[in-house]
């Protein structure tokens, strides 16, 4: 057993630093915090969180063996996700300066359903390639496969919640009033630079490769 609490503080140290990092997922969860708030941006925290459970059952199954030995699968993985990120881009691109009415209420723009805002954090994090090759990596290179699945599920529904966690973090940090009120005068201009980042993002996963 302290074997696997040593295995679990590896797990979670590089899940840690990878999360932490500026990515597809910090941009989205970001961009939801300051054009519509909280309850929007934890539900996107939530759909992130889940993705990575997807990760963690097919690196389980073998299925991620699959996908980084086959460079057909790696190159549907990787397009299809740098086309859904690609598109967050261009939709933030297109963002037009908020003008209050009395259909929002002079606040803020009109808020996403939850399973809207789910399923927007859920795919930009479940089609990312470099989480795939990620989330590989670790059960490969940190995980001994003589670790009970069990065990295994564990350390993945732990990053999960981790992630959700972090992520609801910066959802609270970026939804403070002042934040958002600074964003509302000026939104349009900062969704436009996340558009830009998005692109940028698209393309590092465009040309990504499975080394």
């Amino acid at each position: 057993m302290p074997d696997y609490w040593i295995e679990f503080s590896k797990v979670a140290l590089a899940h840690l630093l990878a999360v932490a990092s500026p990515g597809p997922d910090f941009a989205i969860v970001l961009k939801q915090s300051l054009t519509h708030g909280r309850r929007t941006a934890i539900w996107t925290s939530i759909g992130v969180g889940t993705a990575i459970l997807l990760h963690v059952t097919y690196s389980l199954l073998g299925l991620g063996l699959l996908i980084r030995s086959s460079p057909l699968w790696f190159t549907v993985v990787k397009y299809a996700g740098a086309a859904y990120i690609a598109w967050l881009g261009v939709q933030a691109l297109r963002t037009k300066p908020f003008e209050p009415t009395a259909a929002n209420r002079g606040g803020a723009p009109a808020l996403p359903k939850p399973h809207g805002a789910f399923a927007t954090g859920f795919l930009t994090n479940a089609l990312n390639p470099k989480a795939t090759l990620f989330f590989l990596s670790l059960f490969v290179l940190v995980v001994s496969p003589s670790t009970p699945k069990l065990i295994q599920a564990g350390y993945g529904l732990w990053m999960s919640l981790a992630t959700m966690a972090w992520f609801a973090f910066v959802s609270v940090v970026f939804t403070r009033e002042d934040v958002r009120g600074k964003f509302l005068r000026h939104g349009h201009w900062i969704d436009r630079a996340l558009g830009v980042v998005f692109l940028a993002f698209a393309l590092s996963l465009a040309v990504a490769s499975v080394r």
